[in-house]
């Protein structure tokens, strides 16, 4: 599913050269639950956005499901990114004046698929969510627990077989986080690969792989 050979990212600040990511190696098997856990400023975020292509690797190799994305030109990592990876962020990034079913929908209509079939799917992904009573609302009328599922149904609609979660419950109370875990679980129990950036001890103690980073290394796994 995932195999990272070698990685490293570095940036330029100033005139110094800060090493975010060092020699990382990583493999994960399809339908994997990892937790990434570290300090601020440990590599996590980096990898995160290496694994989900929204950045690449200044030396290593990233191999998502057979394919080396290491020389993919831009287009060819969109489209990859697109059907392959969804992404659930701390703070939601819903459209404020679409409903729960519009945003949830905004994918299918970026891919260009007809109405006829997009109506079943978004339907569906709040089901699997429990948002179906919640579909004409806006963000500003749901709680942070459900605009977190409504993100979790817009990342999945396009069933991809990677999920990442970056901080999924920063925002959340202890209730509402539960809920959106658990939601992200059950994906994960479907087939989906889950991978977990986050602080919260608990939450990385339910996944079942943790890997400890600090200064840009994975020192536990």
């Amino acid at each position: 599913m995932i195999r990272l050979r070698g990685v490293e990212r570095m940036f330029q600040v100033g005139s110094e050269t800060v090493h975010a990511l060092r020699a990382i190696n990583l493999q994960l098997d399809a339908g994997e639950y990892a937790a990434i856990m570290g300090p601020s400023g440990s590599g996590k975020s980096t990898l995160l956005n290496i694994l989900g292509l929204l950045d690449r690797p200044d030396r290593g190799t990233y191999w998502l499901d057979e394919v080396d994305t290491t020389n993919l030109s831009e287009e060819q990592r969109a489209d990859l990114r697109r059907h392959k990876i969804g992404f659930v962020f701390q703070s939601f990034h819903l459209v404020p004046r679409l409903t729960a079913a519009e945003n949830v929908e905004l994918p299918l209509v970026l891919a260009g698929m007809a109405p006829q079939r997009r109506k079943p799917r978004v339907e569906q992904a709040l089901e699997h969510v429990k948002l179906t009573d919640r579909a004409h609302h806006r963000p500003d009328q749901l709680s942070g627990g459900q605009r977190q599922r409504v993100a979790i149904a817009r990342a999945t609609i396009m069933r991809p077989t990677l999920l990442l979660a970056d901080e999924p419950t920063g925002n959340l109370d202890h209730h509402s986080g539960n809920d959106v875990i658990e939601t992200l679980e059950a994906l994960n129990l479907e087939g989906i690969t889950l991978v977990i950036v986050t602080h919260d001890p608990e939450i990385s103690r339910r996944a079942r792989r943790r890997l400890q980073m600090v200064d840009g290394t994975i020192v536990d796994d």
